[in-house]
């Protein structure tokens, strides 16, 4: 069954959940999120955040210029 990515807004039949928010990506966006110089820094606090025990940690925020690629 196709889902619907929460970044791009296209049909897709898989999703990852975003290192940045919340959002569920297809490979599409996941590949551009992955590239992005802050998703190190992203990937490394979550790792910290649930090490921690947070397992509920949000994220440290979708980055603007990630953002403009939603519209």
């Amino acid at each position: 069954m196709a889902k619907i990515c929460d970044r791009c807004k296209k049909e897709t039949f898989v999703t990852t959940m975003s290192m940045f928010n919340i959002q569920n990506c297809c490979p599409n966006c996941t590949e551009k999120e992955r590239a992005h110089p802050k998703f190190k820094e992203a990937r490394d606090v979550e790792l910290e955040q649930l090490q921690a025990g947070n397992y509920n940690y949000e994220g440290i925020g979708l980055p603007d210029d990630l953002k403009e690629e939603t519209l």
